[in-house]
């Protein structure tokens, strides 16, 4: 599999350094305006430097191109990437709209190519062991949930992500990780209501949002650019039998409390995460590459990453009315 970068910021480094060990591919080339972080991800994959993307697109043997681009440029390289009949492997979100990621998805399809979003969250041991012992019977039947994703505020080329109309904001470019999960775990997703704090200086955006969905369960979801600690997420899953939880502080990866079958006598179980040679980033890339490869349908499909830019995109439109926005039949 030859495969090219386009972006060499913290993504697409993170992408240069995996794809670099990764076995049966080949980074032919990477893409970056800054010549500097070009010639930087190209040292680690031994591949070519461009400034450019024409220059890039000339390789006759390219298969797959990963974007790990600013938010904003998803839509017009996706677009040509799929034109010129290459694979992509493309950063989350999709898009700032639903209709700019349905369009990006209608154009792989016309083109006959496959196109992947990077919702990495599922591929976490923990929120996967946490998905598997809620699906599995461990807390009877999942009820609802509270998801918190706490970091710095990010600071990207020319401040990107401070301009809203290129970053979508906390809730598209932060919380939709969550929401993709809450999403994996419960299904549809009935009404959201949100609420934003903002504030110039020093920089921080605060949103909390709540999610109806359609089976009658509930999920809390907070997220805060601007955290003066340390990067954390946090979640609690809770049945009718018994509760998942997780905070990436504490040592024990996944703490599981059962409901016992005779009164009084509580059990816990601590599930801790399987040591593994790969972070979550590289089991993504490569689950993406052996799709393409055998035709398979991946974890995240395009219609989960569209479905998720729907949900963010509700909870926006919900902050600035500060009301509920019904996604599909009544809200509860």
């Amino acid at each position: 599999m030859n495969i090219a970068i386009l972006g060499c910021g913290t993504m697409g480094t993170a992408y240069a350094h995996n794809l670099a060990k990764m076995p049966g591919v080949t980074v032919t080339g990477v893409v970056d305006l800054n010549a500097e972080r070009a010639e930087q991800a190209a040292a680690l994959t031994g591949a070519k430097a461009y400034t450019d993307v024409d220059s890039l697109l000339e390789q006759k043997d390219l298969e797959t191109v990963a974007v790990c681009l600013p938010t904003y440029l998803h839509k017009p390289f996706v677009l040509r990437l799929a034109e010129k009949g290459l694979h992509v492997i493309c950063e989350k979100p999709a898009a700032l709209t639903l209709e700019d990621a349905l369009e990006m998805k209608a154009a792989c399809e016309k083109h006959g190519v496959r196109l992947f979003i990077g919702h990495v969250v599922r591929f976490f041991p923990n929120y996967q062991d946490a998905y598997r012992k809620a699906h599995s019977g461990h807390i009877g039947t999942p009820k609802m949930a509270h998801f918190k994703r706490y970091g710095s505020y990010p600071q990207g080329m020319d401040l990107w992500y401070n301009d809203p109309g290129k970053s979508g904001g906390v809730i598209m470019d932060l919380m939709i990780h969550d929401i993709d999960f809450a999403c994996w775990l419960f299904g549809e997703v009935e009404s959201v209501y949100a609420t934003i704090v903002k504030r110039a200086e020093p920089e921080m955006e605060y949103a909390q949002l709540t999610l109806h969905f359609k089976n009658s369960s509930i999920a809390s979801l907070t997220g805060y650019w601007g955290y003066p600690g340390p990067f954390t997420t946090q979640f609690e899953i809770s049945g009718d039998q018994g509760i998942i939880r997780f905070d990436s502080n504490q040592v024990q990866s996944l703490d599981i409390k059962r409901v016992s079958a005779e009164a009084g006598d509580g059990a816990a179980v601590q599930v801790p995460a399987s040591p593994s040679l790969h972070d979550p980033y590289y089991k993504e890339v490569l689950h993406f590459i052996e799709c393409i490869r055998d035709g398979s349908e991946p974890l995240v499909s395009i219609k989960d990453a569209c479905y998720a830019v729907q949900i963010a995109q509700a909870a926006e439109q919900s902050a600035q009315t500060g009301q509920p926005v019904t996604i599909g039949g009544t809200v509860s």
